[in-house]
């Protein structure tokens, strides 16, 4: 069955703040970049090169050359690796948490919208050369959010007592983890290529990151995706100038302190995402991951002893700028200082606090990257669509929210109208003829006639949802098959993408998956996709 799209504003899922800027608002302009059409990537280009250093190029190969070398990368990958210490050699990065066995379905999204974008670039510019990025939140630190995947109604879950950064953290207990996963899986073919890739990741490698960089690498190898660990003591020497500037000057909470305001006076339903502090760095070590402050002329790092003058803390920036992680406000800047990067992908919440930082991107005089929005997928069988279209639901239907659908349905499929908005139309009129005649004879019946139209407009609306629940009821099956129609795609009735982990997916389809997804993926089209497997 053929792919089909509906628009982002039309799945009732997404922000204001999104629709606007997909939507091109003008007073959402200046809180971006360019927007994200082929034809604005040649300036992105042309101002990336200009400040982007071979330097940094040579560091940033020789990181993913260490990182690499115990990984079975393709050829592609390697090749997309020797490519980045030329100049005319870009990137386009996703990043994404180190949730276990990659988390929620739109770990998959994230980056096949990242690998098709750099077709779709390579063949619009082939004087350079594109390469995708999985940026690693390896410096992260809060376990819960991670450490857990959604299986058919069950939550996987690795119980730990862990402390610092989520990269660093042992994968020893994933055995028992291990157990219940293959258990839950079953047999066959498909369940064995899942629990072999779920032993050789975590069973096998002695720290998150590296089981995450080994799964991400397994399962987009092919692509030439190239995953980055940014918690790299090279890479953060790049970055020593703006932790510098950030400790002494506080730029960057000017700036997205000032940014924040006026996105709220824009409109009410803009919510802020990130709120800056005024020095936006933890100081991280071995299970250590605490907030630098600047309290009475010095600088602490919290529920620690660690502390020193402006003095002190240059030179430890400068003898160990490893020990210095970029916060939420920071890691962006971070991301942009040590890639040739020219698109970052991500997702609603994502973007949205992205239009919080261009300003202290200005500041830091860097350019600021393209936004484009991940694709958004529904992934249904062959058997579902089939289901959907003999109960004459659309996939615009599949998308509302669970009353609302189901009283759209009964109503359609039912043999009376139950459907009172013309009796209530015409209830409205004639009281505007008894507004009029209270008016003429004694407008202190005004108040009157107002309490009679609410009770009578009222005693319809409850006759219209009774009655509709009495329809209900006569349709049960029908509308007891609709329902688990939905909940098999919209789990917790929320987006597929968001709850359901890739394995439960790949059970189904297997080895066709990801080639379907980048088949089928549109990154530029703006739209939310609907696949038929």
């Amino acid at each position: 069955m053929p792919t089909d799209c509906i628009p982002f504003k039309d799945t009732g899922y997404f922000s204001k703040i999104i629709l606007d800027y997909l939507s091109q608002k003008t007073e959402l302009q200046s809180f971006y970049g360019k927007f994200p059409v082929l034809e604005n990537f040649r300036a992105q280009i042309q101002d990336k090169q200009k400040i982007f250093s071979l330097k940094h190029r040579s560091v940033l190969v020789e990181v993913l050359q260490q990182q690499y070398k115990t990984l079975e990368a393709s050829q592609t990958t390697l090749s997309n690796i020797e490519l980045l210490s030329k100049d005319t050699t870009f990137t386009v990065t996703t990043g994404h948490q180190l949730n276990l066995f990659t988390g929620p379905l739109y770990f998959l999204h994230k980056i096949v919208s990242t690998i098709n974008l750099t077709k779709q670039l390579q063949d619009t510019y082939p004087n350079y050369k594109f390469v995708p990025v999985y940026w690693m939140a390896s410096e992260d630190h809060d376990f819960e959010e991670i450490n857990y995947f959604n299986f058919r109604g069950k939550k996987i879950q690795w119980n730990k007592q862990v402390s610092g950064i989520v990269g660093d953290i042992e994968t020893q207990g994933l055995k028992d983890v291990f157990e219940i996963v293959s258990k839950e899986l079953g047999v066959g073919k498909h369940a064995n290529q899942l629990k072999e890739l779920f032993e050789n990741a975590y069973l096998k490698h002695h720290t998150l990151a590296e089981a995450t960089q080994y799964l991400a690498n397994e399962l987009f190898k092919d692509y030439g995706l190239v995953v980055l660990d940014p918690n790299h003591k090279a890479l953060k020497e790049l970055f020593i100038p703006y932790l510098e500037k950030e400790v002494l000057d506080q730029v960057s909470f000017k700036a997205v302190q000032d940014t924040n305001q006026q996105i709220s006076h824009l409109s009410t339903d803009y919510k802020i995402q990130v709120n800056p502090r005024k020095i936006n760095l933890f100081y991280i070590s071995k299970n250590l991951r605490e907030r630098i402050v600047f309290e009475d002329e010095t600088y602490k790092v919290l529920n620690t002893k660690i502390s020193w003058n402006k003095a002190e803390i240059l030179q430890e920036i400068n003898q160990f700028p490893e020990r210095f992680s970029p916060n939420v406000i920071l890691r962006p800047l971070y991301q942009e200082v040590i890639l040739p990067n020219l698109c970052y992908i991500g997702g609603g919440g994502e973007l949205a606090y992205w239009f919080q930082l261009k300003s202290n991107f200005e500041a830091n005089q860097v350019p600021f990257p393209i936004l484009l929005l991940r694709n958004s997928v529904l992934i249904q069988t062959e058997q579902q669509a089939k289901k959907l279209k003999k109960l004459n639901i659309t996939n615009k239907d599949i998308f509302l929210k669970r009353d609302a659908f189901i009283n759209k349905k009964v109503r359609q499929i039912s043999n009376i109208d139950i459907d009172f908005s013309e009796q209530i139309n015409h209830l409205t009129k004639q009281f505007k003829d008894l507004y009029a005649l209270a008016e003429q004879t004694d407008k202190s019946f005004i108040g009157a006639v107002a309490a009679q139209e609410k009770k009578q407009i009222n005693g319809l609306q409850h006759l219209e949802k009774r009655l509709l629940t009495a329809q209900k009821r006569k349709l049960k099956d029908q509308v007891e098959r609709m329902t688990e129609l939905q909940n098999q795609l919209f789990p917790y009735g929320s987006l597929q993408e968001r709850n359901t982990n890739f394995s439960e997916i790949y059970l189904e389809f297997g080895e066709q998956l990801i080639p379907k997804l980048i088949q089928e993926l549109e990154p530029l089209k703006g739209e939310f996709t609907i696949i038929t497997i």
